[in-house]
């Protein structure tokens, strides 16, 4: 009779399939033909994810920007081989863009997209990996759906004093569109972005065709051509939003004429732009709808490190915090886990919190990207305009 253990019960851990290799022998070219075949790459196993390389080089790193994971991150090479590997604790449902950085003698190659992984992402700066971890999934509801009525996207143009330029922007109206209901508006930074790079429209299409959201229009407005200055609390452009195209919607479209039936939008300096323009012009817009927005501050000091280019944010954000007052009714507020900028959100909640905005916040365990952005817009959209399906939150 054996006696019983009490406590914690662990579950064994399969030795990994890289470990697995290296006891093998021989070791040659072949095996690892077979081992990349069979197991792609990275190779995900439970919690853990690992990174191949194959190639002759001095140096192999993966290039990332997971905050609290090391970068550039060496990867070892297994002897006498040209394969290369490292192993890092990957959560459930994570998702991480990532490239490679070679070097060879005085030789450096930097950003170099994985060759053994078919899976990336897309961006206006380019293509990353992809890396998506156990029990993460692509949502259906950003996936085309032949049985969804699609709205119409047009091309419009206003011509601003505010920024003295012609603006041209994207003007999406839902399907069945009628001159006799009034809709809410939203307004979204980046706009171009947002469509090519996070499926808005297929989105908008599929959460009105199911009821999940409200019928609305929207307008996706680019930045110009200095996008960080016209974002950092720029007053040029948020008069333009607020007193020019705002204005310019309301006159040719049946749409809410209250603040509540107004959202701005926007990620990044974009959310940036959001904030500060609901700023200047309290009781403009009903909410906000913020994606991992910079608003990076300082509470002792100057030194922010993020260079010229946040001096006019930080001197923004500086100053709501040390009088918070509340410029919209609501705000949904998201942000990658792993991004730098998760400390500043997460702190951002409570000031926007404490001056008597409503504020529903979610964090994902991914980055500062468009993929992230685009899995969070059933989130925020089906909290700030609900359609008549009963939508709940996971």
């Amino acid at each position: 009779m054996t006696a019983a253990v009490h406590g914690p019960t662990y579950k064994r851990r399969r030795k990994l399939a890289i470990n697995r290799l290296m006891d093998r022998r021989p070791l040659d070219s072949a095996a690892i033909d077979r081992f990349i075949e069979r197991h792609g790459a990275p190779i995900v196993e439970g919690d853990r994810a690992t990174f191949l390389w194959r190639g002759e080089a001095d140096e192999v790193m993966v290039r990332h920007r997971v905050v609290g994971l090391r970068d550039p991150l060496p990867l070892r090479r297994i002897r006498d081989t040209d394969l290369w590997y490292v192993t890092i604790e990957m959560p459930e449902k994570s998702r991480v863009e990532y490239q490679f950085e070679l070097v060879w003698g005085d030789h450096h190659e930097g950003y170099v997209n994985d060759p053994l992984n078919p899976k990336v992402a897309h961006g206006p700066f380019g293509a990353s990996s992809a890396l998506a971890a156990t029990g993460y999934q692509v949502p259906e509801w950003c996936r085309p759906d032949p049985e969804t009525r699609p709205g119409e996207l047009s091309e419009q143009v206003i011509k601003s004093k505010a920024l003295r330029r012609d603006v041209g922007f994207g003007l999406y109206l839902p399907a069945r569109f009628r001159s006799v209901v009034r809709y809410p508006l939203l307004i979204v930074h980046d706009g171009r972005d947002y469509l090519d790079f996070a499926a808005f429209k297929t989105v908008l299409d599929n959460l009105i065709h199911r009821g999940e959201i409200a019928e609305m229009v929207v307008a996706f407005v680019p930045p110009g051509g200095n996008r960080l200055k016209e974002y950092a609390n720029h007053a040029p452009h948020a008069r333009f939003i607020a007193r020019e195209l705002m204005p310019y919607l309301t006159d040719n479209l049946p749409l809410v004429p209250t603040p509540d039936g107004r959202t701005l939008m926007g990620s990044s300096f974009g959310g940036v732009a959001a904030v500060s323009t609901a700023a200047r012009y309290p009781g403009a817009f009903g909410s906000l709808f913020l994606e991992s927005a910079s608003l990076v501050f300082t509470d002792i000091g100057d030194n922010h490190g993020g260079g010229a280019v946040f001096d006019p944010v930080v001197k923004f954000v500086n100053a709501y915090r040390a009088r918070p007052r509340r410029i919209v009714e609501r705000m949904f507020i998201t942000c990658g886990m792993y991004e730098p900028l998760i400390a500043p959100n997460r702190s951002m909640v409570t000031t926007f919190r404490e001056a008597g905005i409503e504020v529903r916040y979610v964090e994902a365990r991914d980055g500062h990207n468009w993929e992230n952005w685009r899995d969070r817009l059933r989130d925020g959209l089906t909290w700030l305009h609900p359609g008549e399906a009963k939508f709940v939150y996971e």
